[in-house]
């Protein structure tokens, strides 16, 4: 029997195609339909974000950095300033080997091995990717050459920019301080400050001084310039600019030809002077000697200037007159007298008999008075003059040490004067409560003693001297030592309000003895006579010697025989004109002996110059004056 065999099911197979057909148009059609959501979403939902990716691809946001704002003196003259000039820059990351790209440009343009050793630090304290400078102040004749072989040097490039200058160099550089390259930590502090945007694409911050303490007044505000770029980057044109507003420009108190005088006065002296309005707080003099030339700083300093400067003896980086610490020796003397008559320890006409020493009761040591013999009998007044250390040994026993420091403070020692400059030091006035906090010792009567001559625990920095001699010459009436006249805005001349800080509300006549003294410091049989000798105006002062290392008892100081960097500190207030001061100053010299030889003489040729023009010849050399025996 025949039975027919099947093959294919047509039927099943054609279902089955039928299937697959609507499978894959389903998937298809899926695909397409996700395709369509995926578009709406980019296209739609997504349009602003993606559009503006676009636009950066297209377009470069490029920041314009403002001109930094001058500095200028009470004048008019221009303390630090900006000038246009060349650098060439290599960015790290775009080149292969550091080294040998270098070589070659050296070929091209001068590279110097100091220059060499600056770029690596500069490398060292920056990111990959920035652009640093291998020369600076390139000359036309180099950018030239330079700019026809560009094309074998990828990553390297020139750029035009401003550069700031110092032209007084070594005179204004603890006063205005410099500028430098932002470092990270810099970096990460504006980022995560309000600033952030208005610093893109700075380079340079200041460091110290004035620079600093006004970088916010100098900076400006930056600018913005929208550029379209082709497919490498390279700008086609400009769509928007936003310029830049350039930094304000800043007056200062500071009279330079008269810091310059200080300058020259001091010869090769190290040391300070503050001169100050006593009227006002304005700062006319602020010298800290050795300076240096900020102007190194700039673009980084090399490794042999820094080591040069870091390693001095005799520290040209330390600003003295802001943050040198010294005790402030017969200087405090005035301010002594002041208390005594205050706490009604002295009266005026109190008079002692000086054998040329003090000694506690009970105890045999003995304090020497600077005269060997003594100066016989002595009243407060005389004890100004001639500067009698054995008549304030026994008022600072008598005082006590916390009242001096009550009364002491009020004149500013011991804290900050709150001028407007970062970094000031606050100095030490003790107290019984300071040495028991600090040393966990009890006070001491022999503390005490010392203390009453500006020696043992008190230290104090020029500028603190300066502000508390302004205060006694105003008559109590304190201003805030401040460097800034006016900002000069565009807008307009904004200048600080100026008020007194407080008034001490002193005794006239208490004042009017202390005032007679300082004048008779400057008059035959004063400490001082031989500077002040000749003087057409009236001069007030006070000498002081501040001890560098203790003499043991018995023992002689003889200056001659003592290392230069032992000597004993000189210090000098004055105030004049005497009846109606208009400048108050403190004059440091550091081993300079005593205050009549060396500190003394500065400042007269300092006043010299402010009230009748006359420029001043240099001092004596350091060995020249050694071996004067005065207060």
């Amino acid at each position: 029997m025949n039975r027919r065999v099947e093959f294919k099911n047509h039927q099943r197979e054609i279902h089955y195609f039928r299937l697959r057909l609507v499978i894959s148009l389903g998937f298809v059609l899926t695909l397409l339909f996700l395709l369509l959501v995926r578009f709406v979403y980019l296209q739609v939902v997504r349009h602003g974000h993606y559009h503006t990716l676009a636009e950066n691809n297209r377009v470069s946001i490029v920041p314009i950095v403002p001109n930094r704002g001058l500095i200028l003196d009470r004048n008019g003259v221009v303390l630090a300033h900006n000038y246009s000039g060349y650098t060439l820059e290599i960015t790290p990351s775009k080149v292969n080997d550091l080294d040998a790209v270098i070589d070659e440009l050296d070929t091209l343009v001068s590279i110097q091995p100091k220059d060499r050793k600056r770029f690596k630090k500069l490398l060292a304290e920056s990111k990959n990717f920035e652009s640093l400078p291998i020369r600076s102040r390139l000359t036309d004749e180099e950018v030239a050459r330079f700019a026809v072989q560009r094309y074998r040097f990828p990553g390297v490039e020139i750029k035009a920019r401003l550069f700031r200058e110092y032209p007084y160099r070594e005179h204004t550089s603890h006063l205005i301080g410099y500028i430098g390259r932002i470092n990270e930590s810099e970096i990460q502090q504006f980022e995560a400050s309000e600033s952030a945007a208005n610093y893109r694409g700075t380079d340079h911050i200041g460091k110290t001084g004035i620079e600093q303490s006004y970088e916010n007044e100098l900076h400006g505000t930056t600018g913005i310039e929208q550029v379209e770029v082709d497919a490498d980057g390279r700008g086609v044109r400009v769509l928007s600019r936003t310029p830049p507003v350039s930094g304000n420009n800043l007056s200062l108190s500071l009279d330079i030809k008269l810091q310059e005088v200080a300058e020259q006065a001091f010869g090769d002296y190290r040391g300070a002077l503050v001169a100050i309005d006593p009227n006002n707080g304005e700062v006319l003099a602020f010298v800290s000697k050795p300076g240096y030339d900020p102007n190194l700083f700039i673009d980084g300093i090399d490794e042999q200037s820094w080591s040069e400067l870091n390693n001095s003896p005799d520290v040209p980086l330390n600003n003295r007159a802001l943050r040198g610490q010294y005790p402030l020796g017969s200087t405090i003397k005035p301010f002594m007298a002041l208390a005594g008559l205050y706490y009604n320890k002295r009266a005026p006409s109190y008079t002692i008999s000086d054998p040329g020493y003090f000694t506690l009761p009970g105890n045999r040591h003995q304090y020497r008075d600077w005269k060997v013999g003594g100066h016989g009998s002595v009243d407060m007044f005389k004890s100004i003059v001639v500067s009698c250390d054995t008549y304030y040994y026994g008022l600072a026993v008598e005082l006590g040490i916390d009242n001096m420091y009550r009364f002491l403070s009020q004149f500013g020692f011991g804290k900050k004067t709150g001028i407007d400059m970062e970094g000031e030091a606050s100095g030490l006035l003790p107290s019984t409560e300071w040495k028991q906090n600090r040393h966990r010792q009890k006070w001491y009567v022999g503390d005490t003693v010392s203390a009453g001559i500006g020696q043992g625990y008190n230290l104090v920095t020029p500028l603190q001297l300066a502000y508390a001699t302004a205060i006694l010459a105003n008559n109590g009436v304190a201003f805030r030592p401040r460097l800034v006249r006016q900002v000069q805005r565009s807008d307009n001349m904004a200048a600080p309000e100026v008020k007194p800080e407080f008034n001490l509300s002193l005794n006239p006549e208490h004042l009017a003895l202390v005032k007679r003294a300082m004048v008779a410091v400057m008059l035959p049989g004063g400490t001082a006579a031989q500077a002040g000798a000749g003087t057409s105006y009236a001069m007030a002062g006070k000498t002081g010697t501040a001890q560098v290392i203790a003499i043991k008892q018995g023992e002689k100081y003889i200056e001659s025989q003592v290392a230069e960097r032992h000597r004993d500190h000189a210090w000098f207030i004055t105030f004049a004109p005497a009846d109606q001061p208009k400048i108050a100053m403190v004059v440091l010299v550091e081993n300079g002996g005593h205050g009549s030889s060396t500190a003394a003489p500065i400042a007269r040729k300092v006043l010299d110059y402010y009230f009748l023009g006359k420029v001043p010849k240099p001092l004596p050399t350091v060995h020249e004056a050694a071996g004067v025996e005065d207060d």
